[in-house]
């Protein structure tokens, strides 16, 4: 098995009592939704959630890391707001400033079997960055 990392998914990784998302993508904007898409996994699998309804996130931030977490912690915002999840994910890119949508649904207890409420994004772990390969990586600690 080659050290080659995929151009595209998401993965959680160990934390003591909190879990790390991490998005992995050809481009940062693919990162950043890859991310989205692990931070839902955190909470269901996100292929049992449709997208009925599209809800616009946008964020500002002087640096990528920055952006990662309000990126986040928006989704989480509407999440808990609107009592949604979201399952598919759409990031654009500008200098500091991210123009999000995300597709999902209202929660249904029974269907989507939530496994824990994600509290927030956090700094620990906090990561946006290209390795030698070129594939973007963007990840952080959620607090669960």
């Amino acid at each position: 098995m080659s050290g080659k990392r995929e151009k595209s998914g998401w993965e959680h990784f160990e934390h003591e009592a909190d879990v790390g998302i991490r998005g992995i993508g050809a481009t940062k904007e693919e990162a950043f939704q890859q991310a989205a898409v692990a931070l839902t996994a955190v909470i269901t699998q996100p292929e049992k959630v449709a997208a009925k309804e599209e809800v616009a996130v946008t964020c500002t931030a002087p640096d990528d890391e920055l952006l990662l977490v309000d990126w986040l912690n928006g989704l989480l915002y509407e999440m808990g707001t609107r009592r949604m999840l979201f399952g598919r994910f759409e990031v654009k890119i500008e200098g500091g400033e991210l123009m999000g949508r995300a597709w999902g649904e209202k929660i249904d207890v029974s269907r989507h079997e939530p496994v824990v409420e994600v509290k927030a994004a956090t700094y620990t772990e906090l990561s946006v960055r290209q390795d030698a390969e070129g594939v973007w990586v963007a990840q952080c600690i959620v607090d669960v």
